[in-house]
């Protein structure tokens, strides 16, 4: 008993903060791990039921009729769920972002339970959403409520705000080093040896916890990746960094365009929310591979031959209905679909460099690889996470030269362009929303004051 009390007055003592914060960094990578464990194989399970659900109301399309109900079901569930805590809506790594600026607040119990359950009907019923968004913001909910539980100060419970964050990104995507180095570069925006120290042992935790369930295999099962020559290669990798770099300028852009078009049509708030569900039957017939958040389409394009009419088809139809699935502002992220969307052009990329004589056909698979780096650089603005993320990722660990010069060159041409990072793009325009709403009720009560 005398040994237990030693060491709480140990981690209780504040010169021990960073002794402290490695502890309760393992504690919130153990939940973290376990709830994402769970919620990954809830949408691995829906990925490989969404095909057979299509092929069977293919062949028996008197199911459809329930079908199409389910899908409406789902969309005034979610709506419900965003009504009733709005902290929920979107890919929640913006409100996290807020959250430590100090502009936003959450009830982190709840904002848990509806995330989880909104995100995982939402992508599970074939929305283009991606589930590292909602892991994020479901392992900073574990960091805030262990912060809060505990009564720990203000600014120790940011330090394991951003922990819980690190973790859940790196739960989702078996990448404990990402995970760690996304706080510094997207969350806190800085390096803190405070939230190091908590980042490293949340994220080596949460992820040996879904190892424990899926093992240690990359999340995309790729293959052999041969080593690529980058000084050989160097031109035509500038040249793809730059044409992603273009391609995700519009892809912010499209994103905003989509929320304020959704605004701008006046749907109840269950139709905007059933509106993708819907959108998502005629997909599920014609191209199934972009449901979901797209996980197997990546695989796919190593294991089976794609013509370049069809890759460009499925680009094209992954982007609309990611445009149109988080438009909605059901929970779900975009980071998933972003790196299918990079695969894609990785792909297209490569495909039209072995016609022109400039790519062998065995290294078709490096220049999807770095697509995905290449634009998720270019759109999120976090160059370092999005290679260490992609090497993690695909398990390509001998390809950092080639990855480093496609990131930085989309970096630096969507940085020229003027492309503000997507997720302050996010932030911004929710702060303003809140903001016209907050304006807009004291409007309303002033004027019932008056009368």
């Amino acid at each position: 008993m005398d040994s237990l009390l030693s060491i709480v007055r140990v981690l209780t003592d504040e010169r021990h903060l960073k002794l402290r914060l490695f502890v309760e960094g393992n504690i919130i990578g153990i939940f973290t791990g376990l709830l994402i464990a769970l919620f990954r194989y809830l949408l691995s399970t829906s990925e490989e039921l969404l095909p057979e659900v299509y092929a069977r109301l293919a062949s028996e399309p008197r199911f459809l009729a329930p079908w199409l109900l389910f899908l409406l079901l789902a969309g005034y569930i979610l709506h419900r769920i965003v009504q009733r805590e709005p902290m929920t809506s979107g890919s929640g790594i913006p409100q996290v972002e807020g959250i430590l600026a100090g502009k936003m607040d959450m009830n982190w119990a709840r904002v848990l339970a509806l995330k989880f359950l909104g995100a995982t009907l939402g992508i599970g019923a074939g929305l283009s959403l991606g589930r590292e968004g909602p892991s994020v913001q479901l392992g900073a909910c574990f960091g805030q409520g262990l912060g809060r539980l505990t009564h720990r100060s203000v600014e120790e419970g940011r330090y394991l705000l951003a922990t819980g964050a690190g973790s859940g990104l790196a739960a989702a995507f078996n990448a404990p080093l990402a995970g760690v180095i996304f706080c510094f570069e997207e969350i806190t925006h800085g390096f803190s040896t405070y939230v190091l120290m908590g980042a490293v042992s949340a994220a080596i935790m949460a992820t040996t916890v879904t190892q424990y369930f899926f093992g240690m295999a990359p999340v995309f099962h790729l293959g052999a990746i041969p080593t690529l020559d980058a000084g050989t290669h160097f031109p035509l990798l500038v040249l793809l960094g730059a044409l992603v770099g273009l391609v995700a300028l519009f892809f912010n852009k499209c994103l905003i365009f989509s929320l304020e078009t959704y605004e701008a049509l006046h749907l109840p708030g269950w139709g905007k929310a059933a509106l993708p569900l819907l959108l998502s039957v005629p997909l599920g017939f014609t191209l199934p591979a972009v449901l979901g958040g797209g996980g197997p389409l990546v695989d796919s394009l190593v294991a089976y031959p794609h013509g370049l009419a069809l890759l460009l088809l499925l680009f094209l139809a992954k982007f609309a209905f990611t445009m149109a699935a988080f438009g909605s502002g059901v929970p779900g992220g975009i980071f998933l679909p972003m790196l299918v969307l990079g695969a894609l052009a990785g792909s297209i990329f490569a495909l039209s460099g072995e016609g022109l004589g400039w790519i062998p056909e065995n290294l078709a698979v490096c220049y999807i690889v770095y697509g995905m780096a290449a634009y998720f650089s270019a759109v999120v603005k976090s160059p370092v996470t999005g290679v260490v993320l992609i090497m993690e990722m695909t398990g390509s660990f001998s390809h950092l030269l080639p990855l480093m010069i496609c990131a930085m060159t989309a970096y630096l041409v969507s940085d020229l362009m003027g492309s503000a990072p997507v997720y302050d793009m996010l932030l911004e325009r929710n702060l303003a929303k809140r903001e016209r709403a907050r304006a807009a009720l004291e409007k309303r009560l002033h004027t019932s004051r008056r009368d």
